[in-house]
């Protein structure tokens, strides 16, 4: 299927305002994972230090994958990995409300896995050097 012009723009803007706002939450746990004694949720019994840099990896590096544009689809794996776990086991208690936010970054991810970057991104530029 042909890519237009207009769908690699959204996929450009949804690649750099979720990417950028999902940073906002991954950055500040890279402070918390130099503490003493970390404290974080530990759904798959891998303890929370892991737990906690697991959670970083995807909101800092693989966030900074889909902004760039670089292996969308792979770098979106960890990060609905990471909302689904937010929503469903950090905040399985809470009110819906709470569980929204991840929710959404969820679904925006997995748009991004399904269309990938777009022309306007790095996997867009190897592509098309492929194709002639």
């Amino acid at each position: 299927m042909r890519e237009t012009i207009e769908k690699s723009l959204v996929l450009l803007i949804i690649r750099l305002g979720a990417g950028a706002m999902i940073m906002t939450h991954g950055i500040p746990k890279i402070g918390r994972l130099m503490a003493d004694e970390v404290k974080f949720a530990d759904p798959f019994g891998l303890g929370p230090t892991v737990s906690l840099a697991l959670a970083t990896f995807a909101e800092v590096v693989c966030a900074a994958l889909v902004i760039i544009g670089f292996k969308v689809r792979l770098a979106t794996i960890p990060l609905m990995i990471t909302m689904l776990t937010a929503a469903f086991y950090a905040h399985w208690d809470d009110p819906f409300s709470r569980k929204e936010l991840p929710l959404m970054f969820f679904l925006t991810f997995l748009g991004l896995a399904v269309f990938g970057g777009g022309k306007f991104s790095i996997d867009g530029a190897i592509s098309s050097r492929r194709t002639i």
